[in-house]
């Protein structure tokens, strides 16, 4: 099995390798935890170490944000969007266009090998209420409704939504990431509580403050394909990032 390294020292040796190629893997966690940080580097290490082409889409920032956010840890994206390894798209949820048409369109003219989709939750709450309230012209539930045009609920929706879209997404075979809000004491691995049973791997991002200070740790809750440390592992956020510590004995 050929695998995609995150080029994080620790994590991949905590996948035995790193992520299987073509896996759609969740990152979910609370605020704080790091979640865009992660999928960042793993964008900016695979084009930089790897030679690997990588394509952010966001639902959240722009360009300008995400360029502001990366320079904090000493990462220059404009640099590599000049150089055509990185590719940032913001995709404004408010304008009900349709986004696996674009996704479509710029996967097949950029060919990326990595893909980051920042965030889920954001994308599929926007779905679900244009689905509800009928004011939507997202593709998506407009398959779902010429599909099924019997009422209902919102959790039936929220269920068709995902696997349409997650199922779109794995047709690329492309290793890519997809984060989620998690909130607090949720029993739940997603915001939605669907994602985890569609992907292939989920990793949950934990953050506690302990007194004055924080700790921060992550498990690999579930890899499809391939053996992984089932160990909860402590990383701190650093001036370059996501850093695995060592494990306390």
């Amino acid at each position: 099995m050929e695998k995609t390294k995150f080029g994080i020292q620790g994590l991949d040796k905590a996948l035995e390798g790193g992520l299987p190629n073509g896996n759609l893997v969740l990152i979910s966690g609370g605020a704080g935890t790091g979640k865009s940080t992660l999928c960042m580097q793993f964008l900016l290490n695979g084009a930089t170490t790897f030679g690997e082409k990588a394509l952010y889409i966001s639902t959240e920032q722009n360009t300008e944000e995400l360029y502001k956010q990366a320079a904090s840890f000493g990462w220059n994206l404009a640099q590599l969007e000049e150089k055509n390894l990185l590719k940032i798209i913001f995709f404004d949820i408010t304008q009900g266009a349709n986004f696996l048409s674009e996704v479509d369109s710029v996967i097949k003219e950029f060919q990326p090998k990595r893909v980051v989709i920042d965030s889920m939750t954001t994308l599929t709450d926007a779905l679900i209420i244009g689905g509800m309230g009928n004011q939507s012209d997202f593709s998506l539930v407009q398959v779902i409704e010429k599909v099924s045009p019997i009422p209902r609920t919102e959790q039936i929706i929220a269920k068709s939504i995902l696997y349409k879209l997650i199922g779109e997404l794995k047709k690329y075979k492309l290793t890519t990431l997809l984060t989620s809000e998690l909130y607090e004491e949720s029993k739940r691995l997603s915001a939605d509580g669907i994602s985890e049973f569609i992907a292939d791997g989920v990793i949950i991002m934990h953050y506690i403050e302990i007194g004055v200070g924080d700790y921060r740790s992550l498990e690999i809750r579930k890899m499809r394909y391939s053996n992984y440390d089932k160990d909860i592992i402590p990383y701190t956020i650093s001036d370059h990032g996501v850093e695995i510590m060592e494990k306390m004995e």
